[in-house]
């Protein structure tokens, strides 16, 4: 039977993190699994919590949005320690990237029984040192919008991030970007450039229909510049994908990604937003052992 350290973040989806828990832990208790909990007061700590269950051998789950799951997986990228997710926060976009149930009845017995899937994770260099990154890197707009969205004390969920956009929006100049792709240099010009392992991002949004966690590769999406009222549309086409059949919006693939900018952009990875361009994204194969 599996031991379990559950990593929480009691602020996620206003406090929904610590509900959500209790509903699966009286689950996995009643199976016969161990289970101990441990609040974090940073991502560093949850970090550090993480470290310190893998070395002694416990599935390590993240209790939470995609914040701490980006940086409890993060942390246990490449150590081959089992991860497990409690979906609690408002975006949700890896766990829903992994196709995982947020019904404590459908979520406990993958985390007792499902065997651990190898996906690939993101190691990310800039200035700021180097983290791992489970979701994608945005460099843009969509970055600007997440910071609003995460400084947005009044709205929820998806509604957050809509209001974050249209801030962001209405505020953005369009950005040069030099990107590098597996050493070939791309010029662009537009709102942003996003380096997805996984298709979703921003509570839902399908940012890159064709991005696989498992392939060993990131989709590069770069989208540009365009008037204001038919960049509204596009967003709205980002519920469904279709927005990439649109001439201003340009995908390329590769392992190595290098985004820079004519003028300071801000970066963000998993939800998190803390830093600006230049970043290199590059990706780490089959590195984070996952129950799904």
């Amino acid at each position: 039977m599996r031991q379990f350290t559950a990593i929480v973040n009691p602020t996620a989806g206003a406090s929904t993190g610590v509900a959500a828990l209790l509903r699966v832990a009286r689950l996995l208790r009643e199976a016969g699994a161990e289970l101990e909990t441990e609040y974090t007061r940073s991502l560093e700590h949850a970090q550090d919590l993480a470290r310190e269950a893998g070395a002694r051998k416990r599935v390590v789950l993240a209790v939470g949005g995609d914040g701490i799951t980006g940086a409890v997986g993060g942390a246990l990228s490449e150590t081959g320690t089992p991860f497990g997710l409690v979906p609690a926060g408002r975006g949700n976009d890896f766990a829903r990237a992994l196709g995982l149930p947020t019904e404590p009845d459908a979520l406990a017995p993958i985390l007792l029984e499902g065997s651990p899937r190898l996906v690939d994770t993101i190691e990310v260099d800039s200035a700021h040192g180097r983290t791992v990154a489970l979701g994608s890197v945005y460099a843009g707009v969509d970055a600007l919008a997440n910071r609003h969205a995460n400084h947005t004390r009044l709205l929820r969920g998806a509604a957050s991030y809509y209001f974050g956009g249209l801030r962001a929006v209405a505020t953005w100049r369009p950005a040069a970007y030099r990107v590098t792709v597996d050493g070939e240099e791309h010029t662009h010009r537009g709102y942003t450039v996003v380096a997805a392992n996984s298709a979703y991002y921003g509570s839902g949004r399908i940012i890159a229909p064709d991005a696989r966690l498992d392939d060993g590769l990131l989709e590069v999406v770069m989208i540009r510049h365009a008037p204001r009222l038919l960049f509204f549309s596009l967003m709205n086409e980002l519920k469904t994908g279709t927005h990439v059949n649109r001439p201003e919006v340009e995908i390329l693939r590769g392992r190595e990604i290098r985004i820079e900018a004519d003028r300071p952009v801000p970066y963000g990875t998993d939800g998190e937003v803390d830093a600006n361009l230049p970043v290199t994204a590059r990706v780490l194969p089959g590195s984070l052992a996952v129950l799904c």
